[in-house]
């Protein structure tokens, strides 16, 4: 029905475009098109349905989380939708066994970890929710028990089946192949550099941001090894009871500088909430932000998520998880999810100029900004040149160029999980485990170059808008300009800032 559905689409849309567009309805045209050939081809041509239990998983938690964390109607009505969606989430475990086959191990090595997280959640975070959501109506609370275990029992028994039978079985390739890849980066980012070439800006900016790792770390201590330097400031990591606090105390400060330095308009007084990522969404990302819709006009809370060391890791994971939340990496993480990231993006979604733009974004665009501004706050002064935090955001940025590099090479070029995680811990001086997360989440995050390729790309536009208003050039009139433009990709944000620019992005 969906395929049906796209296509049909599709050719409206193409009828739509052979008419007569204004430049920003063109411009829309553009984005949609290129999402509803990604999504076609994830349907008919990857099977994503097919091969990746993941999300049939995330699903059923990530609908009813939403529901419970945003409190957009009475809790009780919240409460019923909750009620509805626990009615139908066995028949999405019972579709995970009956469509997924032969899936990559990676994908159901984390499925497994996300229904067990999941099991937690649906027994104890939902059930004491819905008891204070329910009140005094005591057969909606019922009905709530009723729904609820038969979804704990749903999901007990799927976990147990990926491990029993599942696990044994997946054996799937998860690399995409070069042409896969390179429509994903058509469709999604309109991006159409060639891969060899696409390959060579990563390698080449990973070997810059290397070089300049090794300088930083030889400034701090020159008789340490660059790995060594960073070990000893990650000594100075929270504990796991201080991580949520630890993210807490960062933010003020990465607040007030954008105020300060005048980096971008600022237009709210809200700040987000911070919280532990829920079990469900652990699928390998460290942090993130989960803001609500552009449209939202009562539930219009942000949730800044760290993610927790897991119970069942051994200590030497835990420790070794931990470090990465070392203090100066903390307050780079902040500026990425929340000022100016992530959290600066959301407060613009209201200005965004069209349906479109406020429902859709893409990758090169939305987490281009966030590490972008990981570099731009501190060549604004950002840490008054503390060199601690200079190596601390080279950390960040070795740790995307080197997804950007991996993440092509598992895909195009028959690169392993393992491999792929011996390039985090050589070239971007991650830990172990970390660097295991990492290249296993390139497995099913295969264009998750986005961030460095997006970063390089806001650079250039920005380089070229300069030049273009001379004397009238101000930074943060650019980064007002790029960001009230919504996610779009940035191909198209060049056409806006810059009429009649047809120059490359990068």
């Amino acid at each position: 029905k969906r395929l049906e559905t796209a296509k049909t689409l599709l050719a409206r849309l193409d009828k739509l475009r052979a008419g007569s567009l204004s430049e920003g309805e063109a411009i829309d045209a553009e984005v949609l098109d290129g999402k509803l050939k990604s999504e076609l081809m994830d349907l008919e041509v990857l099977e994503t349905w097919r091969h990746n239990p993941m999300f049939y998983i995330r699903g059923p938690a990530g609908s009813i989380d939403g529901l419970m964390k945003r409190d957009f109607a009475p809790a009780a009505t919240r409460l019923r939708s909750v009620v509805a969606r626990l009615k139908a989430a066995p028949a999405m475990f019972e579709a995970l066994r009956t469509n997924v086959e032969n899936p990559p191990r990676e994908f159901t090595d984390l499925a497994i970890r996300m229904g067990q997280g999941s099991i937690g959640f649906f027994q104890h975070t939902v059930r004491d929710w819905a008891r204070q959501a329910a009140g005094n109506d005591a057969q909606l609370l019922k009905e709530f028990n009723a729904a609820d275990d038969d979804v704990v029992k749903a999901i007990t028994e799927t976990v147990g089946w990926m491990k029993k039978d599942l696990l044994a079985r997946s054996h799937g390739k998860y690399a995409l192949g070069a042409d896969a890849f390179a429509k994903k980066m058509l469709y999604e980012e309109l991006v159409d550099i060639p891969l060899d070439r696409l390959l060579a800006i990563g390698e080449a900016n990973l070997a810059r941001d290397h070089e300049a790792f090794r300088a930083v770390a030889k400034k701090i201590d020159p008789k340490k090894t660059p790995a060594e330097v960073m070990k000893t400031i990650e000594a100075d990591h929270p504990a796991a009871d201080d991580l949520i606090p630890s993210a807490i105390r960062t933010i003020e400060k990465c607040r007030q500088f954008l105020i300060d330095r005048n980096i971008v308009a600022v237009p709210s007084e809200v700040r987000p909430t911070i919280l532990e990522t829920p079990p469900y969404a652990r699928g390998g990302s460290f942090a993130s932000m989960d803001t609500p819709g552009a449209y939202e006009t009562k539930a219009t809370e942000a949730f800044y998520y760290v993610t927790p060391a897991e119970k069942d890791w051994t200590p030497k994971h835990i420790e070794e998880h931990l470090r990465l939340f070392n203090a100066p990496v903390m307050q780079v993480i902040t500026i990425h999810e929340a000022f100016p990231g992530h959290y600066i993006q959301f407060l613009f979604s209201k200005q965004y100029p069209t349906k479109t733009r406020k429902l859709t974004f893409c990758g090169t665009n939305v987490e281009g900004w966030a590490h972008y501004c990981e570099q731009m706050a501190l060549e604004e002064g950002f840490g008054d040149g503390d060199p601690k935090l200079q190596l601390a955001q080279l950390s960040e940025a070795l740790l995307r160029d080197c997804r950007y590099v991996v993440g092509i090479k598992l895909h195009t070029q028959g690169m392993t999980v393992q491999q792929g995680a011996e390039v985090f811990e050589k070239e971007g001086f991650q830990e172990p485990a970390n660097a295991f997360e990492e290249a296993r989440r390139g497995a099913y995050n295969p264009t998750y170059l986005y961030y460095t390729l997006g970063k390089l790309q806001i650079y250039k536009l920005r380089d070229d808008y300069r030049k273009a208003k001379g004397a009238d050039y101000k930074l943060a009139t650019f980064h007002n300009e790029f960001v009230r433009q919504g996610g779009i990709p940035i191909k198209l944000i060049r056409r806006i800032l810059l009429p009649g620019d047809n120059g490359p992005t990068l």
